[in-house]
């Protein structure tokens, strides 16, 4: 047994040398190589750990340096006001729901947002309306929300106080935010908007529009996913809300020991996003699309989604992110039999589904990543990956029984999945990455969760609420 488990286990990840095609955006450090203030940060990174001392500033009552910084990052993204997170976009996410609703109200709440969104649901004792994701039966995926459901839903609800959105998913698929915010205006209700993959939207027109500027009342967005930003590194962006409120909850769910690193990659992200980011986001999209349509040319058993696919697929999307691979798989193949060869081949891939692979790619992926990447993809020998994939029949959200906060002080029972059908789910089941639930706790189990939660669990997915098979349920 070791005597420093978990540095040790770092330290030989590290020494495997993969290609990161996952987050965190800097990719290994590279990020902060591209210049001469990266370097500099990154020679003196111990040393910038300090606290608030004289003739610095701090985070909960900016008056200095960090006041500043934050006003360079509202008119970059051009916000009324924007703040620096050092809890991630989960934080922002709590502050936003806090800010904005009271115990009781009633919100519309796309389906396949994030967990921290729905913990923020079930500790401010929130009333949830879920609008549908589609299926899209080509990708076997709901790579968007469901328009017409989502018109249905707030024409249906006129006394939501507001809606939550995800723009982009995890897919970097982007649904109309324009008609969705139009709407929200229409019907006086606020629209919240997690874009924690959508940092980089709008700096240049290759590119989705940034959310800030499409015109949502709040928008979150993560440095450290697609930025040259450390983990745990997010910021929030406020179009309209009472900014009293926002401060509070920003003082309640933010460290009061803020790290000063943290700090300073947030304000280097935002320097090279302002600085490099048209330019360089540029080179990126024109070799990610050349090897995209390589692959896809190239070889015979998988699919890179692409913008030419989104109108011919019928997918309900207004945009795409053209920085991410969406890996899809032909049907006799296994995308986690895939994603464990790829890294066997040194690939480190962000997350899959059950039949799609996403990578992450910012500009420091430079042709020579691409290049490993298409030809571990040629080397392959197809008959490894060969296996069944779990088709989705539908998307139907799952009955809800009782509301989320009302489970929370039931009495529970742990049983075997296979016993579990009928019974009202006491935990939210989220496979993660990318942390989206199958299940939220006061829904009714049906076998259609209970087979999805059985294929992630054969092939070796990390499901949050599941434990040794089994799930937790309401006595």
């Amino acid at each position: 047994m070791s005597r420093l488990p978990l540095l040790k286990g770092v330290l030989g990840y590290i020494k495997q040398n993969n290609e990161l095609f996952c987050m965190p955006g800097h990719k290994g450090g590279k990020g902060f190589l591209e210049n001469y203030f990266g370097r500099e940060f990154l020679d003196n990174l111990i040393k910038i750990d300090m606290t608030e001392v004289e003739g610095l500033d701090n985070l909960h009552n900016p008056e200095g340096i960090i006041k500043e910084s934050g006003n360079l990052l509202s008119r970059l993204y051009g916000s009324k006001k924007s703040y620096f997170l050092v809890n991630g976009s989960t934080s922002g996410n709590l502050v936003m729901i806090f800010s904005t609703f009271n115990e009781g109200d009633k919100i519309i709440v796309e389906r396949n947002c994030h967990k921290s969104i729905f913990s923020g649901i079930i500790m401010r004792k929130l009333k949830p309306v879920y609008v549908k994701n589609k299926l899209n039966n080509d990708y076997n995926a709901p790579l968007s929300i469901d328009m017409e459901h989502f018109l249905k839903v707030i024409k249906e609800n006129k006394d939501a106080k507001g809606v939550i959105i995800t723009y982009p998913n995890y897919y970097g698929i982007c649904s109309n935010l324009k008609t969705i915010i139009n709407e929200c205006k229409k019907y006086k209700v606020k629209i919240l908007v997690d874009s924690a993959h959508g940092a980089h939207f709008g700096i240049n027109n290759k590119l989705p529009e940034s959310a800030v500027k499409l015109g949502a009342d709040m928008v979150v967005t993560s440095a450290h996913k697609t930025l040259p930003s450390l983990t745990q590194t997010a910021y929030l962006h406020v179009n309209n809300g009472d900014l009293d409120k926002v401060n509070f909850y920003l003082s309640s769910f933010l460290s009061t020991s803020p790290s000063y690193i943290l700090l300073c990659s947030m304000d280097y992200a935002r320097f090279y996003l302002e600085t490099y980011g048209h330019e360089q986001y540029n080179k990126l999209i024109k070799l990610a699309n050349y090897y995209r349509n390589k692959i896809n040319k190239n070889i015979d058993y998988l699919h890179i989604i692409g913008k030419e696919d989104i109108n011919k697929n019928k997918i309900d999307a207004w945009d795409i992110d053209l920085t991410r691979y969406v890996i899809n798989l032909k049907n006799k193949y296994n995308v986690c039999l895939l994603a464990k060869y790829l890294i066997k081949n040194n690939m480190q891939v962000e997350m899959n589904d059950e039949s799609n692979l996403v990578l992450i790619c910012t500009p420091f992926h430079k042709e020579n990543s691409f290049l490993k990447l298409y030809n571990v993809l040629c080397n392959i020998d197809k008959n490894s990956i060969v296996g069944k994939s779990l088709k989705i029949d539908d998307f139907n959200i799952p009955k809800q029984k009782i509301l989320p906060y009302e489970a929370m002080n039931k009495s529970k029972l742990w049983v075997n999945l296979d016993e579990s059908k009928g019974k009202i789910c006491a935990e939210n089941i989220i496979p993660y990455p990318p942390g989206i639930p199958i299940l939220m706790m006061g829904e009714i189990i049906s076998s259609k969760e209970i087979k999805r939660i059985k294929y992630f669990i054969k092939n070796n997915k990390d499901i949050i609420g599941i434990k040794n098979g089994k799930i937790l349920i309401l006595k």
